[in-house]
Order: structure tokens, then C-alpha cells, then sequence
């Protein structure tokens, strides 16, 4: 910039010497140059630049007048650099400081111009010298609001694009107290449907109804139905139906035949009515009634009108029900190993006794007596195992309470019911574990405990607890027959607590106690007082 005014400055006035402004400029411009991010240099070395590209502005003008310029038309040999400053306070996005340099420009340019004569009168009286000083301050300011605009939507955008974490957890919790708030605080998508139904059939003839929803494969699951009969609907997308043509439109579709697979002929009118929710179909509703052209466009407008904001309701559901089975999956699995190991097989060994018991009652009285006491041992041991479970499902960390508290508690319960010796050494501070490490710690430490009364058959168990956050430390002993002679099924408690340690970023060591038995220990962090999980081979008396 400072070589083009430089040329356009010698092609103004044809003398050499005016070039001093341009080396003033440049001075003027140096220490922001040096020193970019300066909080007090860099401004006032564009406040410098600007002021002297105002006097400048002024002298050139005046002497391209003298020369033979009109009307101080050559002040638009100097203006371009007001750019410079101009741009570099947009780029580093100081908007306020680049209206304070045009301010401060326009104030130089009008005082400068007053104070230069030409001709016999001041050079701010010059048409041609306002004209040019005015463009230019345009200019600039258009350009600076451009780059302020610019930034905005960028900004914007910027706050538009998903960040996956950030937005979970902001349509989460935003999810969790509009749930709270819905009329009848329900998000389950078989009562929106059936809601939905019945609001339809009060603008609409229906004598028979259905929500359909997609379930995957191409096909479509029944979410509520309404009328006499159950129907069976038409529920592959791939088939010749007016409820394919629907989902693939988007628009409403009638027709002149049912929809069902069963239906038994006669008169019909089917309405399909798609519950799209933005570019999406979550769903349909089917409306059949037995009259012929019981769905004329008023009829069709009146239903859409309700199924507009019901798709959204539906949608909104649905989403809920996903991230539902979603975050309770791991826990149905892990409770489908529970009792397909525990509860069923005791089950059916007490089925077996039953049997026995009953090929015996008639030929040896003893026999089936002592059959009987055992059977009912065994049904109240796994009565015993089954209020264990529960004990296990509705345990959780006390806000109040604590992690060491939640697990001093169960481990006593779980002990007593097993006949084992507990030996608890709990160190915790005030300061808390965030509340959802602190969960996955208590089920690791529960796995741990249950695994050894279930399977190790051991007399002792050693529950150390240390919480200094972030470091945390549990630890679960036992003397029982190791880890080589458990029975198989225990390996499946040992993943589970793998994969919890695993989300909270811990780690899980499994290792053999002297004499006998086994630790399991699972560690968060790291702690100033000790480095490594301690060895829990402690004495008997501890």
C-alpha cells in the first residue's frame, strides 16, 4: 500500500519531495508492525498512522491544486492507505477500535483541511477535497462493518456446528426438565400415539385407527390402535400399499381400499396421514372407515392440522425410548447373566428335588420328609439370592452418606447373608468423586463383594475403601480357593467391572493373596500418599 500512494502521490503533485509523508507513514506504522499483540503500542501506532494520513491527505491535495488538480481531488492519492489500519483492526476482530480510527481520521481530515489555504481560501471549502475525504471514510466504514457482519455469522455458525459431548449433555439436560414439564410428564410414544388417535377421531370418521412407526428392516411396528377389532395392519414399506406411497411422499394418501391383511371387504376409505418432523418421517397414522369417500380434502386438512405438532411430540418420544434403551442395555445384560446363572439354575435344581420327592412319597416316608426340609433350604436360599438382587439394585452412593458408606453397607449386608467375616478399613475425605464415577465404583466394588461370597467359598473378606479425590482406591479381598478354581461364570463379573473401570479411565488388578484367596482392586488417579495399590496380604487379626 505504501508503494501504490507513493506512485499515485508523484503522479498527483510531480514533486519528489511529498514522498516524506510516505516515509512518515511508514515510521508510523513500524511499531505495530514490531509488535502486533501490544496492548498500548500497536493502537497507538494506527491512532499515529491515522493522523498523519490526514495531514498528509491535506498537504498533497493542496499542492496537487497548485499544481493543476481540480478542487483537491488529490487527496485520493493518500486516502487508499486508510485500508491499512482499518483491516488490520477487523482482522484481529477490534471493531470498536477501528470506529475510533475512522473518528479520528475524519476529525485530522476536517481539521487539517481548515487550516490549509489554497487559492485564498481554506482547502475545507473545496468540493472536490470533501468529496474525496468522504469516499474514503465510507469506504473504510462499510468495509469495517462488512468484517463485523461477517464475523457474526461466522460466530454463529461456528455455535451451530455440533460438538458432540457439549451437545449431548445440553439436549439432555434440556431433555430431562422439559420431561418434567410435559402434560402428564410422559415421553412414551404408545400413550402420544393413543392420545393422538383420539383427538383425530373427534374431527374424522374412524372405525378402525393406527400409529405405525419404522422398526428397521423396512418395516413398520404398531404403536397404538383404536376401534372394535385389533387389525392387522399392512406393515412392509416394499409392498403395493397406500401406506408405502405415504411414507415415501411425505403427503397424505387416501384410498379406496384397507389397509389390513384381514380386512373382509365391502365399502372402505383409508387416510394415511405421514408424521414427518422436519425432513424426517418418524411415523404414520392410518385412518380406515367403512363408507365410501369418508375423506374428502377438508376432512384431510382438518387431521394434518393435529398430526403436524404430533409429529414432533412422536419424534421427541421416540429419541427418549432410544437413548432409554440405550443407557439400560448393559444393565439388562448384565442382570440376564445374573439369573440365567443364579436364580434359574437354583430353579431348576429345585425342580429336580421336587421330583425326587415325589418318586419317593409313596414308598419311603423318611426319605421324602428329609427331600422336603432340603427343598425348602434351598427355596429360602434363593429367596436369600434373590433379595440380595434387589438389595444390589436399589443401592446407590448417599449425597449425604458417601461412596465408603455405600460400600461399607453393602459389603456388611452382602457378608451377613453369607456368612463371612468382614473387615473394613474406609478412608474418605469431604471433598466427592464426580456422582457418576462414584456409581461406577460402587458397582465395581459390588461385583467384587458378590463374586466372593458367590464363588471364592471364602470365611474372610478385606474391603479397603481410600477416596482423596481424584485418587480413589477400593479394594476387595477374600481367603477363598483363588481365582484358578472359580467356578466359569464368574469371569463374566470380572468383564463387567473391566469395562466400568475402563469408562471412568481406572484400572483393574486381579491378582492372587497370600496364602489364599484372590484381590480385586480398582484404582482412579493417583494419589500423593501412595503410588501403587497396596498389598492387601494382611495379617488374620486385621
Amino acid at each position: 500500500m505504501l508503494a501504490l500512494i507513493a506512485v499515485l502521490t508523484l503522479f498527483a503533485t510531480r514533486d519528489v519531495t511529498q514522498l516524506w509523508w510516505i516515509a512518515l507513514l511508514a515510521v508510523a506504522g513500524l511499531p505495530s508492525l514490531l509488535a502486533p499483540q501490544h496492548r498500548l503500542i500497536a493502537p497507538l501506532s494506527r491512532v499515529a498512522e491515522v493522523v498523519v494520513l490526514g495531514l498528509a491527505a491535506s498537504h498533497v491535495a493542496a499542492v496537487a491544486s497548485i499544481g493543476g488538480t481540480v478542487d483537491g481531488l488529490g487527496a485520493s492519492a493518500i486516502l487508499p492507505y486508510l485500508a491499512v489500519p482499518v483491516t488490520v483492526t477487523a482482522l484481529r476482530r477490534r471493531f470498536r477500535e477501528g470506529s475510533a480510527l475512522l473518528a479520528v481520521t475524519a476529525a485530522t481530515l476536517l481539521v487539517s483541511g481548515a487550516l490549509t489555504t489554497v487559492g485564498g481560501g481554506v482547502q475545507l471549502g473545496q468540493p472536490g477535497y470533501l468529496a474525496v475525504c468522504a469516499q474514503w471514510l465510507i469506504l473504510a466504514a462499510l468495509g469495517l462493518y462488512a468484517a463485523g457482519t461477517l464475523h457474526r455469522v461466522m460466530a454463529v455458525r461456528g455455535e451451530g456446528k455440533p460438538q458432540p459431548y457439549a451437545e449431548a449433555t445440553r439436549l439432555l439436560t434440556q431433555l430431562r426438565t422439559v420431561a418434567r414439564q410435559l402434560p402428564g410428564a410422559t415421553l412414551d410414544p404408545g400413550g402420544i400415539s393413543e392420545h393422538l388417535l383420539e383427538e383425530l377421531r373427534t374431527v374424522a370418521r374412524a372405525d378402525r385407527g393406527a400409529v405405525l412407526s419404522a422398526s428397521g428392516g423396512g418395516r413398520l411396528v404398531v404403536l397404538a390402535q383404536a376401534g372394535v377389532d385389533r387389525v392387522d395392519w399392512e406393515t412392509t414399506l416394499d409392498a403395493d400399499s397406500a401406506i408405502a406411497d405415504a411414507w415415501a411422499s411425505q403427503q397424505a394418501t387416501t384410498a379406496a381400499r384397507s389397509q389390513s391383511r384381514s380386512h373382509r371387504g365391502g365399502d372402505v376409505s383409508a387416510l394415511i396421514v405421514p408424521l414427518v418432523a422436519g425432513v424426517r418421517t418418524v411415523g404414520l397414522v392410518v385412518l380406515e372407515a367403512d363408507a365410501a369417500q369418508a375423506y374428502p380434502p377438508p376432512v384431510v386438512s382438518r387431521v394434518t392440522a393435529l398430526t403436524r405438532p404430533a409429529a414432533l411430540r412422536l419424534e421427541a418420544a421416540l429419541l427418549f425410548d432410544e437413548v432409554r434403551s440405550l443407557a439400560t442395555n448393559e444393565e439388562r445384560q448384565r442382570l440376564a447373566r445374573e439369573i440365567h446363572d443364579g436364580v434359574a439354575q437354583e430353579l431348576v435344581m429345585v425342580g429336580y428335588g421336587i421330583d425326587n420327592a415325589m418318586a419317593t412319597v409313596f414308598d419311603d416316608a423318611d426319605e421324602t420328609a428329609e427331600a422336603l426340609r432340603t427343598l425348602r433350604a434351598e427355596v429360602t436360599r434363593v429367596i436369600q439370592e434373590l433379595r440380595l438382587s434387589l438389595f444390589e439394585l436399589r443401592s446407590e452412593v448417599d449425597r449425604q452418606g458417601g461412596l465408603a458408606a455405600a460400600i461399607a453397607e453393602y459389603a456388611r449386608t452382602v457378608g451377613a447373608s453369607g456368612g463371612l467375616r468382614v473387615h473394613l478399613s474406609l478412608d474418605e475425605s469431604t471433598a466427592r468423586l464426580p456422582a457418576a464415577t462414584e456409581a461406577e465404583l460402587l458397582r465395581i466394588a459390588q461385583e467384587a463383594v458378590t463374586n466372593a461370597r458367590k464363588h471364592a467359598g471364602a470365611s474372610n473378606l478385606w474391603v479397603t475403601c481410600e477416596v482423596d479425590p481424584p485418587y480413589a482406591q477400593i479394594e476387595v479381598s477374600d481367603d477363598g480357593q483363588g481365582m484358578a478354581d472359580q467356578r466359569p461364570d464368574g469371569r463374566y463379573g470380572l468383564a463387567i467391572m473391566a469395562e466400568r473401570a475402563e469408562r471412568i479411565r481406572g484400572r483393574l488388578e486381579i491378582r492372587p493373596r497370600q496364602p489364599s484367596g484372590t484381590t480385586v482392586a480398582v484404582v482412579l488417579g493417583s494419589s500423593s500418599r501412595r503410588d501403587n495399590v497396596r498389598d492387601s496380604a494382611a495379617p488374620e487379626g486385621e
